[in-house]
C-alpha cells in the first residue's frame, strides 16, 4: 500500500474544515460540453458555425466562410489553421467526391424538357457532360452555367443532378420563407391537405394555386421537396472544387502538417493522431453530459450511455456538419449560450476530481522518470510512487482554489446562502473582464432555478448568483425545478422536475391561479408562460403549474415580506444585507414574516431538533437528554433493548464558539424537564434563532418623520431605550494566537518571567504566563508572556559580573508577549494550549494545561454511567414487577410473594435474587443476560475514557519549528452606538446618527415614545413600498398579539391590511398624531407609525474607529503605512494639498509633506522637541526625494548637491 495523503471530509452541513478553518467549495456554473450552433454578424455578412466541445480533449469548430462570393465549409481543430471539410472527410475514409456528395445530398434525374432554361442554371451536376465527340463539357460536381445550359439541354433528355431533400411545414406567417424555399424546388411527394385532397404532382414545380390551397386548407404533415439550387450540394461542391487534397493519404498528410508543424508526416502517424484526437477513450472524452447534449442537438434518443459513447463516431461528425448546413439554410435556429440547457453546475466532487487529474499527471511523469533510472530488481511501488504532487494539489484546491471560500458565518442565512451559491468564475469559467452584459443578465430559463434578485453589487454582478428555493441539479448537472402536472385542465398531485431543455415549449401556469375544489381551473383563459413569453392559454392546453410563489426567488429574497412591492435593486440590497445581520443576544423573530423562517432555522443545523418523540429527562446548559417513547420492550435480546444510547437521545449544545466572522455561536435550551416533545420539535435556540424561527433583528416601533436634520441622507434616529434594555446587544469573539518557536539563537519560551515589565501588568497571568479565564482585558494588556533570545552582543563588565553571580538568569532575552490589539476589549472566555508531543512528563503537562478537556472527559464519563444505571432500573422493572418468588426472602416476603416496584428499588436486588435462585429458571437466565450486558457497557465506558486520554497524550500536530501555541478568546459585548449601520429587509439602510433620551423621542397619543425615526424621503424615490406595508401590518399584528406570514408574491393585499388595522382599532390609513418630545406640541401632519423589523449589520463603528500617533513606516519610501490593519495613517493626497495651498497655509503644508510623512531625521527631532517643550527644528529633506535621486543614479545619471555659501 502507498500513502497518498489526506482529503478533508465533508461535514454533515456541507462545509470542510481545512487548516482549522471552516471552508465552502462554491459550485461552478460553466458551459456544458456538447454541440453549439452559432450565427453572428461580421460586417453585413452572416457567419454560421458549430463548436463541438468535449469534457476532455480537442475542440472542433465547423464553419462556413465566403470566398470569392462562394460559400465554403471549413473545420478547425483546437483553434489551429482551417482545413477544408472535404479534406477532413477524406482523412476519415470518405475518399472520393461521390462519397462526400452522397453524405449530404442525393442524385436525382431531371428531364431536360420539363422546365424553362433559367431553372436549370446553377444546378450541380452528378455526372460528367460530354458532347457527341466525347469531349468533356462539364465535370461532375460543377454547376450548369449560363454559357453551357442550352448545349447540355440539347445533348441529353435527362441529366443527373445533386439535390437535397427537405420537408417543410406550412404554418401561419411562414409565407415569405416558404416562397423562398419553393423558388428552386421540385415536389418529391404529393402533399395531403387537412381535407384529404392530394395537391401537386411528383416531379413538378409547385404552382401558385397549389400554394394558395395549402395556405387555406393547411397540410397534414408538411411537404417534401427536392432543393435543386441553394442547397447543401452548392456548399459541398464549392468546397470539393477548391480542395487540393484529392485522396486519403494527401488529406492525412495535410492535417498532420497543420496540427504538428515541423514533424515529418507518415500515413501511420497521421492516422494515429486522428484516432487519438477523437476516437481514443484515453485522450478524448465527451463525458456523459457531452453525449447527452450532442444527441439532443442531433435529435437522437439517449438511452444508457456506455463507454463507447464517450468518444466521437464518424456519424456524429457528419451529422454535426449537416446541422451547420441546416443553420445556413435557416431550417434550424442557432443555440443560446446563456440558456440554462447549455450551462451546467460542477459541484465539489467534480471540481476536486478535475483538479486531482493534474496531480496524477505530475505523479505519472515522476513515476516514468524513476522507472527509467531505477534498477529492475529494486523496483517496488514505494520507491516509484511519490505522492507529493497529489498531496500538494489537494492542499492547493482546498487552500487557494478560486472557488474554495472561507465560509461566511455572520448568521445562519449567510452560511446557507454561501453553500447555495453558484459562480460563473473560476478555472474553466468566465473572467470578470471578459464577461459581457449577456452573461450577467437574467435569462428566462432562470425561472425557478437561479434567483433573479440575489447577486452582489459591483464587478461580480450576475456572475455570482444564488440557487432558487426549490432548484436542484439533475444527474447531468443541469439545474431543474419542480412543477405540478396538469392533465385536461385538472391539477394532479404529482410533481415533475424539469430542466431548461425539457421545459422548452411547455405551457406553465402560475402558482396563484384560482382552482375549484376538484383542482380544476376556474377561469377559461389563464395567464401562462411558454419559452420566455407570456400567453393567455386555455385550461386544457396547460401542461404544468408552478409549485409555489416562492419558486422564483432564493432563500434570502424569500424572507422579504411584500417583496412584490419593492423595486428590484432595493430587494437585491435587502436580501444581501440580511446576510450581514449580526446575531443578537436576545433576538426576536419578525412579527411580519414570510413563513419560511422556521424552515430556515431548522435546516441551518444550529438548533437541535428532536430526532424521536419522547419526554425531556435532563436539561443543563450543555446538554439535553430526551427519554424516547418506546413500544413494549421485548426482553428477547438484552443488548438490543439496552440500545446504543440506553433508550435516550442526547443533544449537546454549542456554547460561546467563535464563528468565522467573529460572531458568537451559542445556544440555550427552550424545553424543561418533563416536557413532551414530538419528532422535529425545536429543543434549543440561539445564533440568530428564536422559538425555532430565524431571527436576525428586532421588531421596533417606528415613525416616518424628518427630525431636526438628524435623519438627513438616510441617517437613523434611535431611542436610548434600545441601549438601556440591551435590545441590540451582540457578542463578538476575537481569537488571538501566539507561537513559541525554535530560533537560530535558541528556543522562545512562554513564561511569566518577562524582562522590564511591571508586576501590575502580570497580575492576571498564571504561573505559566497565560492569562486566566474570566479576566477583563483592554488594549495593550499582556495575554501570554513570551520571551525570545536576543542576538549575542559584547558584554559590559557589569553584565559579565551579573553573569558570573547569577548564571543564566540575566541572559539576553527580549519581550515578545501577545498583547491585546487596539480597539479590542472584553472578557477572556477561553484559552487553548497546544503542545508538541514530548517524551517525558507529558501527563503532567496535560494535567496542567488541559484542565478543560479533562473536565469534559470526566463529565461525559459520569453521564454515561448514570444512563447505564437508569436503563438497568427500567429493564429490571419490565423483567421483575409482578413476578412471584419461588423461595422466601426475608427482606421482601415469603415464597409466592409478587414483586412490586418498591422492591426493585432495593440496592443489588438482582444479585440477591440470583444468589437465592428465588425466581423461575427463565427469569434467572434473563437476569444473568442483563447483568452481562451492563458489565459490557461499563467496560465500553472505561475503554472510551482510555481512548480520550490517549488522544490527549499524543500531543498536537503543530507547524514545523513550533514548540507550543496558545490561543486566547476574548468576548466583547457591543451595544448599538452612533455610527453603527442598521437596515430593514427592503434595502432601507442607514447609519445611526444620534441616540435620544426616551423623553425627547416623539410619542403617541397614549404616551408611548417611538423607538426609531426614519426619513420619509427615503421611500418614494427608492420605490421600496414594502417597508410601509410592513409597518402598517406590523402595527396591527402587534396590537392583536399575532405573528403574520405574508409569502412572497402571495402576500396580504391593501384591503386585508385595512381590515386588520380596523380589527385592531387603529387608524385605517396607518397614520396617527405624534407629539414632539421636546415641546409636547402635536406635529402639524399625521405621521405613519407602526412596527418594522430592523437589523444591526456587521459594519460596526467599533471596528472602523482608528487613530494613529506614530507607527510603522514603509521600508523604501519611509512614509506611514495605510489602513487600520497596519496601524496606518491617513493619506494626505493631491487634492488635500490643493486645499491647503488654497488657504495659503504654507507652514502646515510643509509639515504635512515632511515631518508628518517621510522626513526621517525631522520627525525624530520634532518628537524630541515636543517632549522637551522646545521650538521644533526646520524640516529636512523628505526620503522620497532620496528615492528619486537613487532611481536616477540607477539610470546612470549622477547627481551631486552643491551647497551655496550664505
Amino acid at each position: 500500500e502507498v500513502f497518498f495523503g489526506k482529503i478533508p471530509l465533508m461535514l454533515d452541513n456541507g462545509s470542510f474544515i481545512f487548516n482549522g478553518a471552516e471552508r465552502v467549495i462554491v459550485s461552478q456554473l460553466h458551459r456544458s460540453p456538447g454541440l453549439f450552433l452559432n450565427k453572428e454578424m461580421k460586417g453585413n455578412k452572416e457567419r454560421h458555425s458549430a463548436r463541438l466541445i468535449p469534457y476532455d480533449g480537442s475542440w472542433i469548430e465547423i464553419f462556413i466562410r465566403e470566398k470569392k462570393n462562394k460559400d465554403i465549409m471549413y473545420i478547425s481543430i483546437d483553434r489551429k489553421r482551417k482545413i477544408h471539410i472535404s479534406t477532413f472527410l477524406r482523412a476519415l475514409g470518405y475518399e472520393t467526391d461521390d462519397q462526400i456528395f452522397n453524405l449530404f445530398c442525393e442524385e436525382y434525374k431531371v428531364p431536360t424538357d420539363k422546365f424553362g432554361t433559367k431553372f436549370y442554371q446553377e444546378m450541380t451536376l452528378a455526372q460528367d457532360i460530354k458532347d457527341e465527340e466525347g469531349d468533356l463539357i462539364a465535370e461532375k460536381g460543377e454547376k450548369i452555367t449560363k454559357k453551357n445550359v442550352e448545349i447540355i439541354l440539347d445533348l441529353y433528355d435527362e441529366i443527373s443532378i445533386y439535390v437535397e431533400k427537405r420537408k417543410i411545414d406550412i404554418e401561419d406567417g411562414k409565407e415569405e420563407g416558404l416562397r423562398k424555399y419553393i423558388r428552386n424546388t421540385i415536389i418529391a411527394e404529393k402533399a395531403q391537405t387537412q381535407l384529404d385532397e392530394k395537391i401537386g404532382k411528383k416531379g413538378n414545380r409547385f404552382r401558385r394555386e397549389e400554394f394558395n390551397k395549402c395556405k387555406e386548407q393547411g397540410v397534414k404533415d408538411g411537404i417534401s421537396f427536392y432543393v435543386v439550387k441553394e442547397g447543401n450540394q452548392d456548399i459541398i461542391a464549392n468546397t470539393v472544387r477548391t480542395d487540393n487534397y484529392k485522396d486519403t493519404e494527401k488529406a492525412l498528410a495535410r492535417i498532420y502538417g497543420i496540427l504538428r508543424p515541423g514533424s515529418p508526416a507518415t500515413v501511420d502517424l497521421a492516422e494515429d493522431l486522428i484516432y487519438d484526437l477523437f476516437f481514443n477513450p484515453n485522450t478524448y472524452n465527451l463525458g456523459e453530459v457531452g453525449r447527452y447534449k450532442l444527441n439532443n442537438v442531433l435529435g437522437k434518443e439517449t438511452d444508457e450511455i456506455t463507454k463507447q459513447d464517450l468518444t466521437l463516431t464518424n456519424e456524429d461528425l457528419i451529422r454535426s456538419i449537416s446541422e451547420v448546413l441546416k443553420l445556413r439554410w435557416e431550417i434550424i435556429e442557432p443555440g443560446d449560450i446563456d440558456h440554462l440547457g447549455n450551462r451546467r453546475v460542477r459541484s465539489v466532487g467534480e471540481l476536486l476530481q478535475n483538479h486531482l487529474k493534474i496531480g496524477f499527471y505530475r505523479m505519472k511523469r515522476v513515476i516514468q522518470e524513476r522507472m527509467n533510472i531505477t534498477e529492475e530488481d529494486k523496483v517496488n511501488p514505494q520507491t516509484l510512487v511519490n505522492s507529493r504532487p497529489v498531496t500538494a494539489i489537494i492542499n492547493e484546491f482546498f487552500g487557494s482554489h478560486q472557488l474554495s471560500q472561507y465560509m461566511d458565518q455572520t448568521n445562519i442565512l449567510s452560511e446557507i446562502t454561501n453553500k447555495r451559491r453558484l459562480s460563473a468564475l473560476g478555472p474553466g469559467g468566465l473572467s470578470r473582464e471578459r464577461a459581457g452584459f449577456e452573461a450577467r443578465d437574467v435569462h428566462y430559463t432562470h425561472y425557478g432555478r437561479i434567483c433573479p434578485i440575489e447577486t452582489p453589487e459591483g464587478q461580480n454582478i450576475g456572475l455570482i448568483t444564488s440557487l432558487a428555493s426549490f432548484g436542484s441539479k439533475n444527474r447531468y448537472g443541469f439545474l431543474q425545478t419542480p412543477y405540478q402536472l396538469v392533465e385536461d385542465g385538472k391539477v394532479k398531485d404529482e410533481y415533475e422536475y424539469l430542466d431548461a431543455d425539457k421545459e422548452e415549449g411547455k405551457i406553465i401556469a402560475q402558482a396563484k391561479v384560482k382552482l375549484d375544489k376538484n383542482n380544476k381551473f376556474v377561469e377559461d383563459r389563464i395567464l401562462a408562460r411558454r419559452s420566455g413569453e407570456f400567453i393567455m392559454a386555455k385550461p386544457e392546453d396547460i401542461d404544468y403549474i408552478d409549485i409555489s410563489t416562492k419558486q422564483l426567488v432564493s432563500v434570502a429574497a424569500g424572507l422579504i415580506p411584500f417583496l412584490e412591492h419593492d423595486d428590484v435593486s432595493r430587494a437585491l440590497m435587502g436580501s444581501n444585507m440580511q446576510r450581514q445581520a449580526v446575531p443578537l443576544v436576545n433576538p426576536q423573530s419578525p412579527i411580519v414574516g414570510t413563513g419560511i423562517e422556521k424552515k430556515l432555522a431548522k435546516d441551518s443545523g444550529y438548533i437541535q431538533v428532536a430526532q424521536r418523540a419522547g419526554t425531556v429527562e435532563k436539561v443543563t446548559a450543555n446538554l439535553i437528554v430526551v427519554k424516547v417513547d418506546e413500544d413494549d420492550i421485548d426482553l428477547d435480546n438484552m443488548a438490543a433493548d439496552f440500545g446504543e444510547n440506553m433508550g435516550r437521545d442526547i443533544y449537546y449544545l454549542e456554547k460561546f464558539r467563535r464563528s468565522n466572522n467573529a460572531t458568537c455561536i451559542t445556544t440555550r435550551p427552550i424545553v424543561s424537564v418533563g416536557d413532551k416533545v414530538e419528532e422535529g420539535d425545536p429543543l434549543t435556540e440561539g445564533f440568530g434563532t428564536q422559538g425555532g424561527e430565524a431571527a436576525f433583528g428586532q421588531n421596533l416601533l417606528v415613525a416616518f418623520l424628518p427630525w431636526r436634520g438628524y435623519n438627513y441622507e438616510d441617517a437613523i434616529v434611535l431611542s436610548e431605550r434600545l441601549v438601556k434594555d440591551n435590545v441590540f446587544d451582540s457578542i463578538h469573539i476575537e481569537e488571538l494566537e501566539v507561537e513559541a518557536r525554535e530560533t537560530k539563537l535558541g528556543r522562545e519560551e512562554i513564561t511569566r518571567d518577562i524582562p522590564q515589565v511591571m508586576d501590575e501588568m502580570l497580575k492576571d497571568l498564571d504561573e505559566n504566563g497565560i492569562i486566566r479565564v474570566g479576566s477583563y482585558v483592554e488594549p495593550g494588556d499582556i495575554l501570554v508572556g513570551k520571551v525570545t533570545p536576543k542576538g549575542k552582543s559584547e558584554l559590559t563588565p557589569e553584565e559579565k559580573l551579573l553573569r558570573a553571580i547569577f548564571g543564566k538568569i540575566a541572559e539576553d532575552v527580549k519581550d515578545a508577549s501577545l498583547r491585546v490589539p487596539p480597539g479590542v476589549r472584553g472578557k477572556v472566555i477561553d484559552v487553548k494550549v497546544f503542545t508538541r508531543k514530548q517524551t517525558e512528563d507529558m501527563e503532567d503537562v496535560i494535567r496542567k494545561e488541559r484542565k478543560d478537556d479533562i473536565e469534559r472527559i470526566e463529565r461525559e464519563q459520569s453521564l454515561r454511567r448514570e444512563l447505564v444505571e437508569k436503563r438497568k432500573k427500567e429493564l429490571l422493572e419490565h423483567l421483575l414487577v409482578g413476578e412471584k418468588l419461588t423461595k422466601d426472602i426475608n427482606m421482601i416476603g415469603p415464597k409466592g410473594t409478587k414483586l412490586k416496584k418498591e422492591d426493585i428499588e432495593m440496592k443489588k436486588i438482582d444479585k440477591l435474587l440470583m444468589e437465592k435462585k428465588a425466581l423461575s429458571a427463565k427469569k434467572l437466565k434473563k437476569l444473568k443476560e442483563l447483568n452481562e450486558t451492563i458489565e459490557e457497557k461499563r467496560r465500553e465506558i472505561i475503554k472510551w475514557r482510555e481512548q480520550q486520554w490517549k488522544k490527549l497524550l499524543q500531543g498536537d500536530e503543530l507547524q514545523p519549528g513550533v514548540i507550543k501555541a496558545v490561543k486566547v478568546y476574548i468576548a466583547n459585548k457591543k451595544t448599538i452606538a452612533v455610527g453603527d449601520k442598521m437596515a430593514g429587509r427592503h434595502g432601507n439602510k442607514g447609519v445611526v446618527s444620534t441616540l435620544l433620551p426616551e423623553e425627547d423621542m416623539p410619542y403617541l397619543e397614549d404616551g408611548r415614545p417611538v423607538d426609531v425615526i426614519l426619513n420619509p424621503l427615503g421611500v418614494p424615490s427608492r420605490m421600496n413600498v414594502g417597508q410601509i406595508l410592513e409597518t402598517h401590518l406590523g402595527w396591527a399584528a402587534k396590537k392583536l398579539g399575532y405573528k403574520i406570514a405574508t409569502p412572497v408574491f402571495d402576500g396580504a393585499t391593501e384591503e386585508q391590511i385595512r381590515e386588520w388595522l380596523e380589527k385592531a382599532k387603529l387608524p385605517k390609513d396607518g397614520k396617527t398624531n405624534l407629539y414632539d418630545g421636546y415641546t409636547g406640541e402635536e406635529f402639524d401632519e399625521e405621521v405613519v407609525v407602526g412596527y418594522i423589523y430592523m437589523m444591526k449589520l456587521h459594519h460596526l463603528v467599533d471596528d472602523k474607529l482608528h487613530a494613529r500617533a506614530t507607527g510603522p513606516y514603509s521600508l523604501v519610501s519611509q512614509q506611514p503605512l495605510g489602513g487600520k490593519a497596519q496601524f496606518g495613517g491617513q493619506r494626505f493626497g493631491e487634492m488635500e494639498v490643493w486645499a491647503l495651498e488654497a488657504y495659503g497655509a504654507a507652514h502646515m503644508l510643509r509639515e504635512m509633506l515632511t515631518v508628518k510623512s517621510d522626513d526621517v531625521e525631522g520627525r525624530t527631532k520634532m518628537y524630541e522637541a515636543i517632549i522637551r517643550d522646545q521650538t521644533p527644528a526646520e524640516p529636512g529633506i523628505p526620503e522620497s526625494f532620496n528615492v528619486l535621486v537613487n532611481e536616477l543614479k540607477g539610470l546612470c545619471l549622477n547627481i551631486d548637491f552643491l551647497k551655496e555659501e550664505n
